[in-house]
Formats: structure tokens, sequence, C-alpha cells
């Protein structure tokens, strides 16, 4: 049986080499890279909802250079030290899973058991995510309506994506742990100072969440250097800033063929009341 539940009914999900079904007969195709779409059409805002297939691209291809190697490792060893035995595990807005491949083998290593699935609104993200691993199911859905039963996760992964507490606190299991991923107050501040006139700090706080209680903020803070044009506009084109950036500021940046900056995380804790 699937981690997955019917959107349409909430009824379970069963697997098949084709396709999921419900058993009122609702079945959604899985995708050539092994991926279902879980986001009914009255729920989608646009044609193509989520990151795009260049901003994808580029996040996949940073990535994979290890440029986030701290974060992913911090992010990994909690998701070890806070599951038990045979933990289920759902990454909320997971892109192309980096960060979700990464904790299912930590899990495995320990000698744990995990059941693990990961959601995006983007199906461009998914297909990517699905290429990866295929141990890890995947679907199109938004974080506004995870199609997951209530109180069926033990841990939560939502690392830049939506805050969709109402949702996380539905699945989450009494106990469970949310790992919330956000921005630095000096993340990519040097990028920053190339592209603004004026830049300034992310905001930095500690917000309580009704039905959560707060176990603790991991900083995550390291120097990289990126020693190719290629990198540094990879991880431009994965920032809010490639979108609102003015034209000068972005010409500075793409005349740069080596860069070092700041980059730094907060890794909020959480635990389900």
């Amino acid at each position: 049986m699937s981690l997955f539940r019917c959107p349409l009914c909430a009824a379970p999900l069963e697997r098949t080499a084709a396709a999921y079904r419900c058993p009122l007969r609702h079945s959604f195709d899985l995708a050539r890279e092994g991926y279902v779409h879980l986001l009914p059409p009255n729920q989608k805002h646009s044609a193509l909802p989520g990151d795009d297939r260049e901003m994808v691209r580029a996040r996949r291809d940073f990535l994979s250079k290890g440029y986030y190697k701290l974060l992913l490792n911090t992010i990994c060893n909690l998701s070890v030290a806070l599951s038990a035995e045979f933990p289920t595990v759902l990454d909320a807005g997971c892109g192309e899973a980096w960060y979700t491949a990464g904790v299912h083998q930590a899990l495995l290593e320990a000698g744990k058991r995990p059941r693990m699935a990961g959601t995006d609104i983007s199906k461009f993200a998914l297909r990517s995510a699905a290429r990866r691993t295929h141990d890890v199911e995947f679907a199109v859905a938004s974080s506004y309506r995870l199609p997951l039963d209530d109180s069926s996760a033990d841990l939560l992964l939502n690392c830049f994506s939506p805050l969709a507490l109402e949702e996380f606190h539905r699945i989450l299991k009494p106990g469970g742990t949310f790992l919330y991923v956000v921005p630095g107050p000096e993340h990519l501040w040097e990028m920053k100072k190339i592209l603004y006139d004026a830049p300034y700090p992310n905001e930095e706080k500690e917000t309580p969440y009704q039905g959560f209680a707060y176990r603790e903020i991991i900083p995550v803070n390291e120097t990289i250097s990126l020693e190719c044009r290629e990198d540094i506009q990879n991880l431009f084109r994965m920032t809010p800033y490639f979108w609102k950036t003015p034209k000068a500021g972005a010409e500075r940046l793409s005349a740069l063929n080596r860069l070092s900056t700041r980059i730094s995380f907060r890794v909020h804790v959480f635990e389900k009341l």
C-alpha cells in the first residue's frame, strides 16, 4: 500500500506497475520517470505550477557539486537521531530530491527501515526527483493539501518551501518531528552585495506555532568558493533574487568567473504536541 491517499476521496491508494488506484476506482497514472500526479485541476493556480525546467536544472546541477553538503549532513544527522527504527518520512516541497535522497540513504546506513515520500507542486522537479532515487514515492501535490492520512508521518522535512502549518500538523503523528530549514541572516551575503546597491540581511526570528513545541534552532554557516561562471549562474537561478534583481546587478554577477560567499541556514526543530 502507498503512503499516499486519493486526492479525490481520501481513500488509500495502491501502487501498481502503471498507476495508483483507490477502492473507488479513481486512478492516477505513473509518469515514465516513476512519479504520480495527485494535484487535481481545481487546486492548480497555473498550467505549470512551481519551479520551471530551468530553475530545476540549475538547482540540480549546483547541489550535485556538494556546495550545500554541510546543510545536508546536518539534516541527515538530525533525521537519524530523531527517528525510530521504522520511520515514515515526508519531504514536503522536495524539489529534485537532493535532500530527500540523502536523508533516505542516511537512515538506511544507520540501520533503520524508512518509508519515505516526497511531494512538490512542480512536475519538472519531480521528473528529476524520481530519476534520482527509486526507493522513495513522489507525487505532484500541494503542501496545502497533502495526499497523506492524518497522523501518518513520524518526520516531516521542509527545506525552503511554503510553510503549510495546518497540513503539517495534520499529517504528523503526536510526538513527530518537523524540521524547517530557512536561510540565515547573511546567506549569500557577498553575492547580494554584487546584485544590490544596498543589500539587507534576512530576518531571523523564533516564531512559536500552535500545536508544535520548539526543541532547538541549529545554525549552519560556511563560506563556499565557486570557481566557474556556470556555478555562479546556477546559484543565482535557484534563488528568488533571479526574479527581482535590477539588470545592472545581474550584469555585474554575470561578469564574474569566481565568487566566494557565505552560506547561512537555520534548521528549526519542532515536535508535534
